[in-house]
């Protein structure tokens, strides 16, 4: 088989389902999240969360398919498997990064709808005295 066939179709055969499976992790386990930083809205969770997996399906299959032509021209197995464990360890990193990125964004979101909880300062009850 020729070795760029089989780099394209190895680099395809594991982003697109390891994107799909993320995207369904991150789906399911962050609506509890997104339920919290949005005050127990669960509709407006549940709305933010579908439209996060819709722009994260669009930015990363876009991504593995643009880079199905980036690379090295292999020109035996070896070399497939090794420009395959490139580009798919390429597109982990993607998935990682945008990820962390989600967390940061959410985490802001969610402290800044904690503040209104949080209680004030108490006030000074007397003197501090240091021996």
């Amino acid at each position: 088989m020729n070795p760029t066939l089989l780099t394209h179709l190895g680099y395809l055969g594991i982003s697109i389902p390891l994107t799909l499976w993320v995207a369904k992790t991150l789906h399911k386990n962050g609506r509890v999240f997104l339920v919290d930083s949005f005050g127990g809205n669960l509709e407006l969770a549940d709305s933010v969360n579908h439209l996060l997996v819709v722009g994260f399906y669009l930015i990363n299959l876009g991504f593995v398919g643009l880079y199905i032509r980036n690379g090295a021209k292999p020109i035996d197995e070896a070399g497939a498997l090794e420009e395959t464990s490139v580009k798919v360890g390429t597109v982990m990193l993607l998935l990682g990064v945008m990820h962390l990125f989600n967390l940061y964004v959410f985490n802001k979101i969610r402290r800044r709808a904690m503040l209104p909880n949080v209680l004030p300062p108490l006030a000074p009850d007397g003197r501090l005295i240091i021996p």
